[in-house]
């Protein structure tokens, strides 16, 4: 079953964030997952939700995406994001297919 990490992201350091943002895909590898959303413009349809970025990642099975989060390849990138940026982050169960 696949797994999704949603992220709400406020940048306070965009010159350093866009280095976490070329630091990542890298770390993804390993780990089969990508990106299906990363920054596009956003648009509220209802609430009062008004995210500065959204980034949305796939991976096969919620291991591989735990795997990632916590692993020695993402270390980098994640320490230099929570430095830069304040985060929320989840995870959710995608449906089988």
């Amino acid at each position: 079953m696949p797994a999704y990490i949603i992220v709400e992201v406020t940048i306070h350091n965009p010159t350093e964030y866009e280095d976490y943002k070329k630091l990542t895909p890298g770390s993804l590898k390993n780990f089969e997952g990508r990106f299906i959303v990363r920054g596009g413009k956003t648009e509220t349809l209802e609430g009062e939700w008004n995210p500065q970025r959204i980034v949305v990642l796939e991976f096969p099975t919620i291991e591989k995406a735990k795997g990632w989060w916590a692993s020695e390849e993402y270390a980098p990138a994640k320490a230099l994001r929570q430095r830069t940026a304040h985060t929320k982050m989840i995870m959710v169960e995608g449906i089988g297919g």
